[in-house]
């Protein structure tokens, strides 16, 4: 094992290359004894990195620690990442106390659990549709990304928002362009005004025919709100907000949660023999999995001790999920996926505390349904290729398969 030392700070972030183990640099900085690390970021600005349970849970229930990316010196993951944001309100993401918590008030209801509960049904029959496509095909190995992890998710939110699948399909294009592809600052204005001239006709669309659904229901809310017209800015960094986080990390989920599934005869046994098990399974896999290599990012407002570290106000906080997920005194023996393992909802897969993922109940549900109706259907499914031999990327800040064949 190579020695991390002063003149070898990682660059973060520190990225995965097999989907079922955390990057060695982890394993290296816990080597050192501490529990807080300095990391470099892309600009060169160094880092806190947060790497115990514990303390990530801290951090994020911390009020000290700010999760709004505007704010002069918060970390930024890619240089000109953050000028992105100055395109959108600042609604959620770019929130801190009061005004945060009565945005969050403002949508929270809409994830409930009773909600979301009532959706089930809808969520079944399109994980149904999807499943029955992929029993259609002609031939096999059959893509179990293309055919299942990447329409599911697009089809749910498509229910949910309100939207047609086709406009967040066109969406999340603009955002690629937007986020990925712009490599000028007149690139990245120019892909940030088409993006908001096609969440405008999508809010106009659902203004003349509202029906029973997120949208509709937020445009009643702005109206109230702001007077007869609904703030448009507002719906439209909402409605691109779902987008980001509920389709790509829902369809990297998907894809990998099969494949560790498939990959793990035994665990699969005890799921099929006893379906009730579904939830525990999924909380596991989310643990286990943890598919983004980012994480929170936090900017400390004073100076706080977390680990024994001080952390001085200014400085950038880093809390990867992974790691945070992987820790063998939160979790014993962290590396093992087993899905009786109790209590299974301590992960900080959707974060912690004020900013923690408002969508996870509907990820939860979603997850809950493609297990159980893909396994129940096709129970003698079978990886056609071996999980070492796959191509894996990152979507966005997603890792997972590029394609998952699958045969039965």
């Amino acid at each position: 094992m190579s020695e991390i030392t002063a003149e070898s700070v990682p660059e973060f972030p520190i990225l995965r290359t097999c989907p079922f183990s955390v990057p060695e640099t982890y394993r290296e900085l816990e080597g050192t004894g501490g529990r807080i690390h300095r990391v470099r970021m892309s600009d060169g600005r160094p880092a806190w990195l947060v790497t115990k349970h514990d303390d990530a849970r801290a951090v994020l229930s911390d009020a000290r620690f700010s999760s709004e990316k505007l704010r002069p010196g918060f970390p930024e993951l890619s240089p000109g990442g953050l000028k992105a944001l100055t395109y959108f309100s600042p609604f959620l993401v770019n929130m801190d106390g009061p005004e945060h918590a009565q945005a969050r008030r403002a949508v929270l209801g809409e994830f409930s659990v009773r909600r979301i509960n009532a959706m089930r049904p809808r969520i079944r029959r399109i994980v149904d549709a999807a499943i029955d496509r992929m029993l259609e095909q002609p031939g096999r190995p059959v893509d179990l990304a293309a055919h299942l992890s990447q329409p599911v998710p697009t089809l749910v939110l498509s229910a949910f928002l309100g939207v047609p699948a086709e406009d967040l399909d066109a969406i999340e294009r603009n955002t690629g362009k937007m986020l990925h592809e712009a490599r000028t600052e007149d690139e990245q204005r120019a892909a940030a005004e088409a993006l908001h001239a096609h969440l405008d006709l999508v809010i106009a669309a659902k203004e003349e025919n509202p029906g029973d659904d997120f949208l509709s229901r937020q445009i009643d809310r702005s109206r109230r709100e702001h007077g007869d017209a609904a703030d448009r800015f507002e719906l439209a960094s909402l409605v691109q907000l779902l987008q980001i986080a509920g389709h790509a990390s829902s369809a990297a989920m998907i894809s990998l949660s099969v494949l560790t599934l498939l990959s793990e005869p035994e665990q699969l046994k005890q799921l099929t023999a006893d379906p009730s098990r579904t939830p525990a399974a999924a909380e596991e896999l989310l643990r286990f999995l943890s598919i983004t290599d980012t994480g929170p990012l936090r900017l400390a407002l004073e100076d706080v001790e977390i680990g024994g570290v001080r952390i001085r106000a200014g400085d950038g906080v880093l809390i990867p999920t992974l790691p945070a997920n992987r820790d063998a005194g939160a979790f014993p023996d962290p590396d093992r996926f087993d899905i009786g393992r109790l209590p299974g909802t301590r992960h900080v897969a959707f974060g912690y505390g004020a900013h923690q993922c408002l969508g996870q109940n509907l990820v939860r549900a979603e997850l809950q349904v493609v297990l159980d109706r893909l396994f129940h259907r096709i129970p003698d499914l079978r990886l056609a290729t071996a999980p070492e031999a796959l191509p894996y990327k990152y979507f966005g800040q997603f890792f997972g398969p590029v394609e998952l064949p699958v045969t039965w």
